[in-house]
């Protein structure tokens, strides 16, 4: 493949977003988005499985058959994501509480296994490693924004329990919007996940139309005809 750097990026951030065009990874990424933090550290695991999955599918894409290939990608990202869990587990405890099942979910994501089949499989380690970074930043984006539009409009509050991130001085970092009370329950429910999400693909598809969109330039003046003198 002939992508240059700038592409693969352009393609996991925005062209190509895992979470926004391809649709892929909607549980974790619905079920998960409740709040910013909840969000970030779900995304940042996703982030660490993408770039190490891809690159150790890339460094070992000359060993192994083609008729084992998807076996193969699936122990590395269980080994991966095993390794994750139990990181997490030591240095963010509470928050891999929060988290739960949704971090061994990871495995089954498919666009961590797409990519590892779809480009990884196919590139140096230098571009699979930046193809995983570029797609997990585009899926953990989307997840911090949905969120924080959840978070916002459910509790009238952004970076609720940031301490369990950030350490105890993330305490100090929960923005207070509106009373809790006036918080809209729908938004934090399963169907304002759904809405969350409608919102963000619109948004992006209005963006794409918009640059889309070829400037009309007025058309030039027609040139008067020079009077000859008399």
């Amino acid at each position: 493949m002939n992508e240059s750097y700038t592409d693969i990026l352009r393609e996991g951030l925005w062209t190509n977003n895992p979470g926004l065009v391809q649709l892929l990874g909607l549980c974790p990424l619905l079920a998960i988005s409740g709040t910013v933090v909840n969000a970030l550290g779900l995304g940042i695991a996703t982030i660490a499985t993408l770039v190490l999955s891809n690159s150790l599918v890339s460094l070992l894409r000359e060993y192994v058959r083609p008729e084992i290939r998807i076996p193969v990608y699936v122990l590395i990202i269980a080994s991966v994501v095993t390794a994750i869990e139990l990181v997490m587990n030591a240095y963010f405890h509470g928050l891999f509480l929060v988290l739960g099942i949704f971090i061994p979910l990871i495995v089954t994501n498919c666009a961590i296994i797409g990519r590892a089949e779809a480009f990884a499989s196919r590139n140096s380690v230098p571009r699979a490693g930046l193809d995983g970074l570029a797609m997990g930043v585009g899926f953990t984006g989307v997840l911090v924004a949905i969120g924080a539009m959840r978070e916002v409009v459910g509790q009238g509050s952004l970076l609720v329990n940031a301490h369990l991130l950030f350490g105890e001085w993330g305490r100090g970092l929960r923005i207070e919007i509106f009373p809790e009370e006036h918080g809209f329950l729908l938004a934090l429910l399963p169907p304002g996940a759904f809405l969350a999400m409608g919102l963000l693909i619109a948004l992006k598809n209005l963006i794409d139309a918009r640059l889309e969109q070829k400037p009309v330039g007025s058309p030039a003046p027609e040139p008067r005809p020079v009077e000859s003198a008399t």
